[in-house]
């Protein structure tokens, strides 16, 4: 990562960034689990690079499109994976809807610009974690892919679980090759990091509803 870090920082626009980033890691291994932590278990800060789950993934790419230099990642990370950057398991952003909120909030992502969209209502409960209710802002399916000129390389899309008590299934981030719109992803079935056609995904997973989030550009210092 500290070498990627530096070789994106030629890039001017952070979409960009993440476009060399994320490419980079295609083919890194698909890893569960990675996170060290739980209600009775102290919260560890955990920094790799050699493998991911589709979450993992999409933090360590946006942590390094982001971060000044290899010193400064860990810092935005914590700021991604962590509501207040507090390295505590409270404070993890452990539902994908917990995640989007918390980097709108704090300007790490802008709302997806796709119109229009519809709230969808869930409430989750277990894993520790007591009852909890998210509105989630998404657009459907077909809706997205119609409109794809309006998606840019490194937006952060997030596929609405169709179960009741589950927010997301699956996250990545939105590609392009030759033309055809791609899901850039940590593939749990595939067992690694890939490009995927997003219509393939679509038809394969069934799903009917998507969230957008696009990185905003952070002042980069020279």
């Amino acid at each position: 990562m500290p070498q990627l870090i530096k070789q994106a920082r030629a890039y001017e626009k952070i979409s960009q960034r993440i476009d060399y980033i994320s490419r980079a890691l295609i083919g890194a291994p698909y890893q569960g689990r990675t996170l060290i932590g739980g209600p009775v278990r102290k919260e560890i800060f955990v920094l790799r690079d050699d493998a991911f789950d589709c979450v993992t993934y999409c933090e360590a790419v946006l942590a390094g499109a982001i971060a000044r230099d290899y010193p400064d990642y860990a810092e935005v990370l914590k700021r991604i994976r962590y509501t207040h950057g507090e390295v505590r398991w409270a404070e993890r952003n452990h539902d994908f809807a917990l995640w989007s909120q918390s980097n709108l909030e704090n300007k790490i992502c802008q709302p997806g610009s796709i119109a229009p969209s519809v709230t969808l209502e869930k409430r989750l409960d277990g894993s520790g974690l007591g009852k909890r209710q998210y509105a989630l802002p998404a657009i459907a399916t077909p809706r997205m892919i119609a409109n794809q000129k309006a998606l840019q390389v490194g937006d952060v899309i997030g596929f609405v679980s169709r179960r009741p008590g589950l927010d997301y299934f699956h996250t990545g981030f939105i590609a392009f090759q030759n033309g055809t719109l791609m899901l850039r992803h940590a593939s749990r079935s595939q067992g690694r990091v890939m490009n995927e056609a997003m219509t393939s995904f679509v038809f394969r997973t069934g799903v009917k509803y998507v969230t957008l989030l696009r990185p905003a550009e952070p002042v980069l210092q020279s």
